[in-house]
């Protein structure tokens, strides 16, 4: 099986493989979404401009591991703390494992584990890397579906893996996990 390279950059290549059109995520050993409660039940969420959409959109703290020179061997887990740290100022007591899967199975080959965060506490300012504009939002778990109105009504897209996570939220806010009680 051929695979023809149509376009690279540093983190992604466009390939055709057998007439299908893809894009692979290099340079990176995986991809972590964090779903994030404080103890006052606030899930974190994030907003920022994102240009291949050209609007803010409403997210989970996320972000690619071993993407940083000489940590390429990074653990998610220790992705999935320092995302959370450096977008959202908040750190974690515990982080779970959830789920792993593709996110756009047609167009790419990216496969995103998802980790729960409990009894997270503020560390720090948060709002991304020097590259990054990030604004943060503990938003109570309740309130969730409000906040996201509201976004959308000031212009916001929202990611809708947002709403999917609220189903594993609500499972570590009575104190489970994947399965939840």
């Amino acid at each position: 099986m051929t695979t023809e390279v149509l376009g690279e950059g540093r983190f992604t290549r466009l390939v055709r493989e057998r007439g299908w059109e893809y894009v692979e995520r290099k340079n990176t050993s995986g991809i972590v979404i964090i779903i994030a409660l404080t103890d006052a039940g606030e899930l974190l969420l994030v907003e920022q401009h994102r240009p291949p959409v050209g609007s803010r959109v409403v997210e989970l703290p996320a972000g690619l591991a071993g993407d940083i020179a000489g940590q390429e061997d990074e653990p998610l887990s220790a992705a999935a703390e320092r995302e959370l740290v450096e977008e959202t100022g908040y750190s974690a007591s515990a982080l779970v494992e959830l789920t792993a899967g593709p996110l756009s199975a047609g167009l790419s080959t990216e496969v995103v584990t998802v980790f729960g965060a409990v009894d997270v506490v503020k560390v720090g300012d948060g709002g991304g890397d020097h590259t990054e504009d990030i604004a943060v939002f503990p938003v109570p778990l309740a309130e969730v579906p409000e906040f996201l109105d509201a976004r959308v009504a000031a212009g916001a897209m929202i990611d809708p893996k947002v709403y999917s996570a609220l189903w594993f939220a609500e499972r570590l806010a009575r104190g489970g996990g994947a399965a939840g009680p």
